[in-house]
């Protein structure tokens, strides 16, 4: 009991990290239906890109920046020259279900050919501890920390507050409908996985920095983590990611007390079986129902 609420730290700076990835996968399907299993790959490679920053000599929160910017990039370029010509050749949910399989396998062995098997690690420097209660953080989990508040925040005015987040909703809900009001869906749909690359870069490299570590394989783990808080919050719900990020996050530290670290992990898909049996949709009811995915 007395390590509950110093692992209550950890879980935050995991919610931290799990929060943009989450809501770049739920904002990805949202926008186009597509369940981008491919996601833990391209956080990985932006990770590595950060890397690469760092060996130049950039610190690691512009390497982040310049992570971010070629994560979003890249997801864009995926949706517009990849995803949606099978789209417009009717390939169906579950095949472009495989398209993604088969394109997370691409990247995750290009990953591996280009900076080899071994984890590398960011240059930080020496972890000063702050304390808040029974929690201790770093300087470095704690700009973590502040990074995943930011893109919470900025989610919500985007979606909220901008023309262009409004957009993005009329397209999620209906994208007939959208299109019928003079909304470009095609733009909009690019506009949405520009963003949501950026947050997955952005997550790359914030889970590096947590892990102390940046392995070829470290996105197929977090992959998991991803779905079950996509899923738990309700695929397609922005707003039920960020809070089933932040469920799954404490309950992966807290269940490592427990379990131990190594099976921490199993928390999450206990998770996801139980949403999956006893409310698909997810707390938050949303666009899984209206896609066909529940």
């Amino acid at each position: 009991m007395n390590l509950v609420l110093p692992s209550l730290g950890f879980g935050i700076i995991t919610a931290s990290t799990l929060l943009p990835a989450a809501v770049g996968f739920t904002l990805q399907f949202s926008a186009t239906g597509v369940l981008n299993i491919a996601f833990g790959a391209q956080m990985t490679f932006a990770a590595f890109i950060a890397y690469v920053c760092t060996q130049a000599g950039l610190s690691i929160w512009l390497a982040l920046a310049a992570a971010a910017v070629c994560g979003a990039l890249a997801s864009a370029l995926l949706n517009r020259f990849l995803l949606t010509p099978f789209a417009r050749r009717g390939t169906t949910f579950f095949g472009m279900v495989v398209v993604t399989i088969a394109l997370a396998l691409l990247v995750e062995y290009a990953v591996e050919l280009i900076w080899g098997p071994l984890p590398v690690s960011y240059p930080l420097t020496a972890p000063g501890l702050v304390h808040v209660g029974p929690m201790s953080f770093t300087h470095s989990q704690l700009v973590v920390l502040a990074i995943g508040v930011v893109f919470a925040i900025g989610t919500h005015a985007l979606l909220r507050y901008t023309r262009a987040g409004k957009a993005i909703r009329a397209v999620a809900d209906n994208r007939d409908l959208a299109r019928s009001s003079g909304i470009s869906a095609q733009r909009i749909t690019d506009l949405a996985w520009l963003v949501s690359g950026l947050m997955g870069g952005a997550a790359g490299v914030m889970l590096g920095i947590s892990l102390s570590s940046v392995s070829y394989t470290m996105g197929d783990t977090f992959l998991l983590e991803i779905v079950a808080a996509a899923v738990l919050g309700g695929v397609g719900q922005v707003y039920g990611a960020m809070l089933g990020a932040l469920v799954i996050g404490v309950l992966l530290q807290e269940s490592a007390i427990v379990l131990g670290g190594a099976y921490a992990p199993i928390s999450a898909f206990a998770v996801l079986i139980l949403v999956l049996l006893i409310r698909p949709t997810g707390i938050l009811a949303g666009a899984a129902k209206a896609k066909g995915v529940s």
